[in-house]
């Protein structure tokens, strides 16, 4: 697969506006097809009135030289949001540029329900612990497919500088072989360091196919990860339900996390942070 032909492709960002998308808080629902709320498995976890507070707070999405960027609303405020794509989409080839801040926990969620949190997603969890490039269901199970965990390196005066693994003996978050098992293929921390651009710009190519989709990321031309959606063992993961209740073709949309209330806190998005999306375009498959 060629990382350099672009036919067929079109435009999902004009650079100028955002025309195409609209935007969405980042609420919570089952957590599993026919399961309970992300409320009710975790009680106390969120305030009572969480979907309400986030809905009343959803991210500022902006255009600035040509790059779409989320942001939280306000600043520090600790809630979430989505901006989503007014088309649906079913098997595709994605491809973008992203300059996340760090920390800034964000990701591309593919065949995603217009107004909820549910489907599939790439992750761009740009902050301690985190992983880039492995996968998320959300709403789907909460299987947490990745290669590797990462941390920040810092210069003198505490500045982030640089990626490196996660030390397990300081993560929040532990790697757990378990999880890269989960993945058909996945490329070495060692690989994905090398070509990773820290506070610059990174190319991200995601192709999905199928009705129980397998999917793959690039980025800068390195395969990070792929997963194969239909075959996948995870606790209340069944393949069937979620092709059901998913549907062939969903929204694809970009996040702004919330600071998890109890959790990572402005650990997962710093109070000024922002993410940075442009030259966005997809072909059909």
């Amino acid at each position: 697969m060629t990382h350099s032909d672009e036919t067929g492709f079109v435009p999902l960002f004009d650079g100028k506006t955002l025309k195409g998308w609209f935007a969405t808080p980042r609420t919570y629902g089952a957590m599993w097809p026919g399961g309970p709320s992300v409320q009710e498995a975790h009680p106390g976890l969120f305030p009572a009135d969480y979907n309400e507070q986030a809905a009343a707070h959803p991210a500022v999405w902006t255009v600035e030289d040509g790059a779409l960027v989320g942001r939280q609303d306000e600043p520090g405020s600790g809630w979430g949001g989505y901006i989503v794509t007014e088309g649906k989409y079913g098997d595709f080839d994605l491809r973008f540029e992203a300059k996340p801040d760090w920390p800034a926990d964000t990701g591309i969620m593919l065949r995603k329900n217009a107004q909820s949190f549910h489907g599939f997603q790439v992750l761009l969890d740009h902050r301690k612990s985190g992983s880039i490039g492995g996968f998320y269901g959300n709403g789907i199970s909460g299987f947490h497919a990745v290669p590797f965990a990462l941390d920040v390196v810092t210069d003198a005066q505490g500045r982030p500088i640089a990626l490196r693994e996660d030390d397990p003996a300081t993560s929040i978050e532990p790697f757990r072989p378990s999880k890269r098992d989960l993945l058909t293929e996945a490329c070495s921390a060692e690989a994905f360091l090398k070509a990773w651009r820290f506070d610059d710009w990174n190319d991200f190519r995601i192709v999905i196919q199928g009705a129980k989709p397998r999917c793959s990321c690039w980025i800068n031309g390195l395969l990070v990860a792929s997963i194969d959606l239909g075959a996948i063992q995870f606790p209340n993961y069944d393949a069937d339900a979620v092709a059901a209740f998913l549907g062939p073709k969903g929204h694809i949309a970009l996040e702004v996390h919330d600071n998890d209330w109890g959790g990572l806190g402005q650990g997962r998005w710093g109070k000024d942070a922002a993410c940075r999306w442009r030259n966005i375009r997809i072909k059909e498959l």
